[in-house]
């Protein structure tokens, strides 16, 4: 089994995947400072395992991923690939089965790295078993870098040691007995761990042992309280039973109580409705009755009222009489004054041609005036006599009037008192009829239908409320049973 191929990717200055193919009889390689051959040599070991940032010239794994240059930007993955010739069937046997085998590793910035083998995730301990068997591997002196001479020559007797494994053949079993060791070391310390653990284990089982006995004895309490409810319960539903079967019997008694009741309020609704109906009638000549009073009322109250003004202005009417009377006498005195002032005046008159003759101019002169005048108080008083006259005649038109006004106030009056009266008797007479009678015998008749329908309904509610309290009982009584 030998290295077949190398191929690089993102691996420090390999930015660009590269492939190196590694011929039969390669040995080393060479070349002038900086063209990477250390580069390559440490893939191969990095490939191979190699753990140690600091033996690839690192401060830590990151720093083997291209961190970038001019003009070229870092990578974040960095992947180096070993392919290897299987075709003499070398490798372990859950991989011998192909004729190469090709181990990738792959470190991501930050996350670690992977291996893969064929395409398999493993572990960096199967790549390393791989390479030990085949005596060689990422320490391995045959893999010679620069310096590396120096350091075998000044080794110590361990590394010289491992020098000679390595050329014998069997660095993979000195790995495999370390890993046999370690795997040993475990199972000691598993070994002495299960000891301490077994002793806790006694320990448990010796509580686990009293409280199997505990849980034993109080299975069997447990089961013969059940049987003690079990009888209790069934004591407990003998009795329901028994109360059942009499709230059901009481509760056939309430039914027909509830019936009965039920058609005694609809007997007594009937017979509310029925007197409704008697009252009906009553209650439209009460209504009747009622209007044709209130009409009475009204017409009296107005024909009252009529006679009270028809007896204010009779009392007027009298006081114009008395007060026409006194102005007719007045007026009399007066025109018969007047008649006495015209007498004189016409025998003044009648005088005074005799006295014409008599007298002389100057005289006749003022004879003449006096003439005049007396004229002129004839003239006046005659005017004031047809107006007295007239006066007169006007205040007895009045009276006459007045007297025929009064006459037909009393009349009105005396009609209006028999109209009054005859209201009156009427009124008293619808008072006094039968249907205020007929009437108060239907309200009462009424109000004795409405008391015994409400106790009718008191009854009724009662016997429901009992059979609701009954049903309620019987509820009660069958819950423990259920």
């Amino acid at each position: 089994m030998h290295i077949t191929e190398l191929r690089i990717a993102g691996f420090k200055s390999f930015v660009d995947p590269e492939t190196v193919p590694i011929e039969q009889g390669l040995t080393g390689i060479v070349g002038p400072n900086g063209c990477g051959k250390s580069n390559l040599l440490e893939a191969l070991r990095w490939a191979m395992g190699a753990t140690s940032a600091r033996a690839m010239r690192g401060g830590e794994m990151d720093d083997l991923i291209f961190n970038g240059a001019a003009g070229r930007p870092a990578r974040e993955l960095a992947e180096v690939t070993l392919v290897l010739d299987n075709r003499a069937r070398r490798a372990p046997a859950e991989f011998n089965h192909a004729d190469s085998l090709e181990i990738v590793r792959r470190l991501k910035r930050g996350s670690g790295s992977t291996y893969k083998l064929n395409g398999r995730t493993v572990r960096a301990k199967d790549v390393q078993l791989i390479f030990a068997d085949a005596s060689t591997g990422a320490n391995s002196p045959s893999l010679v870098r620069q310096g590396q001479i120096n350091e075998l020559i000044a080794s110590k007797p361990q590394n010289r040691r491992r020098i000679l494994e390595e050329a014998a053949g069997v660095a993979g079993l000195s790995a495999r007995r370390h890993e046999a060791e370690l795997k040993l070391q475990a199972a000691e310390n598993n070994l002495t761990n299960l000891s301490d653990l077994t002793q806790e284990i006694e320990r448990q089982l010796e509580s686990l042992k009293r409280q199997a006995r505990k849980a034993r004895k109080y299975k069997e309490l447990s089961e013969e309280l059940s049987a003690l409810e079990a009888f209790v319960l069934h004591l407990k539903w003998q009795s329901a039973l028994e109360v059942f079967n009499g709230a059901t019997s009481a509760l056939e008694d309430a039914r027909r109580d509830v019936e009965a009741q039920t058609r005694t309020a609809a007997f007594a609704e009937t017979k509310h409705l029925e007197m409704d109906a008697a009252l009906s009638p009553l209650r439209s000549a009460e209504s009747e009755a009622a209007a044709k009073v209130g009409q009475l009322r009204i017409e009296l109250a107005r024909q009252e009222t009529e006679r009270d003004g028809a007896e204010e202005k009779l009392t007027t009417l009298r006081e114009d009489c008395e007060r026409l009377s006194e102005e007719i006498a007045d007026q009399s005195q007066q025109l018969d004054e007047a008649r006495v002032q015209v007498s004189d005046a016409q025998n003044r008159l009648d005088l005074l041609p005799d006295i014409e003759t008599e007298l002389d101019s100057e005289k006749t002169e003022r004879a003449q005036e006096g003439l005049r005048a007396a004229r002129q108080f004839l003239h006046d008083a005659q005017a004031a006599a047809d107006d007295a006259a007239l006066a007169v005649a006007n205040f007895n038109a009045e009276k006459q009037a007045s007297r025929a006004q009064l006459s037909s106030l009393h009349s009105r009056r005396d009609r209006l008192s028999q109209e009054i009266e005859l209201h009156k008797a009427e009124l008293s007479a619808l008072e006094q009829k039968q249907v205020a009678i007929n009437l108060d015998a239907a309200i009462a008749a009424e109000a004795e239908a409405e008391s015994l329908s409400e106790r009718n309904k008191q009854t009724l509610d009662h016997a429901e409320a009992h059979h609701a309290e009954l049903k309620l009982r019987e509820q009660e009584r069958l819950a423990p049973v259920e």
